[in-house]
């Protein structure tokens, strides 16, 4: 058995994180006039990752400049270790819409849009692409009793670890922690497991 692990290791293709420049029709619905960003600011950074599937992936993610040091070192990271990811593409894909790519299971950055939290109106830090939504089915967000997405509701018991899931200790929270992103999970009144972000909101 010894042989045949080292040797799908020595075959798993090297890890990729290249980050290029963004235009307005790159961004489609996720972004509008009024964006606390340009997209000059912005950047499509693809990373290698492994699915579900168990085989490796290229994924892409839209983020702020500023941050893809820091997010080629945790996706290195994660790909080393061989953490599950279900998807990861532009939420503009998705019509700019978080439900339906928090309902595809898909890991995504930059979207223009508010926060999803009580009191005034304000900026999203995805907005900023200065955050990142990993696996949502597996980490979902809870709102004021509702679960995001729905099929989130299988992952509630946060003590039984399953694959893609972030937990403290773990994989996925340990690699964005080691660039002091801080974890959504640890929210207490509203936990959001699958959000990291770089200032903390």
């Amino acid at each position: 058995m010894v042989p045949v692990l080292v040797a799908s290791l020595l075959l798993a293709p090297p890890f990729v994180g290249t980050a290029s420049p963004v235009s307005v029709a790159d961004l489609g619905a996720s972004y509008r006039a009024g964006c606390p960003v340009a997209p000059s600011q912005l950047r499509l950074l693809r990373v290698s990752y492994w699915g579900f599937d168990g085989a490796a992936h290229l994924g892409a993610l839209v983020v702020n400049r500023a941050v893809v040091g820091d997010l080629r070192i945790v996706f290195r990271r994660l790909y080393a270790s061989r953490f599950r990811i279900r998807r990861m593409r532009p939420i503009a894909a998705y019509g700019g819409s978080d439900e339906r790519s928090m309902a595809a299971d898909n890991t995504s950055a930059f979207n223009c849009r508010y926060a999803v939290a009580p009191g005034p109106k304000r900026w999203s830090v995805h907005a900023l692409g200065e955050a990142i939504d990993v696996n949502p089915v597996e980490n979902p967000y809870l709102e004021g009793g509702r679960v995001h997405p729905r099929a989130g509701a299988a992952y509630l018991d946060r003590s039984r670890e399953r694959s893609g899931m972030a937990v403290p200790g773990g994989v996925l929270v340990g690699a964005f922690a080691a660039v002091g992103w801080p974890w959504g999970g640890r929210w207490t009144a509203s936990p959001d497991y699958q959000h990291f972000s770089k200032t903390g909101g």
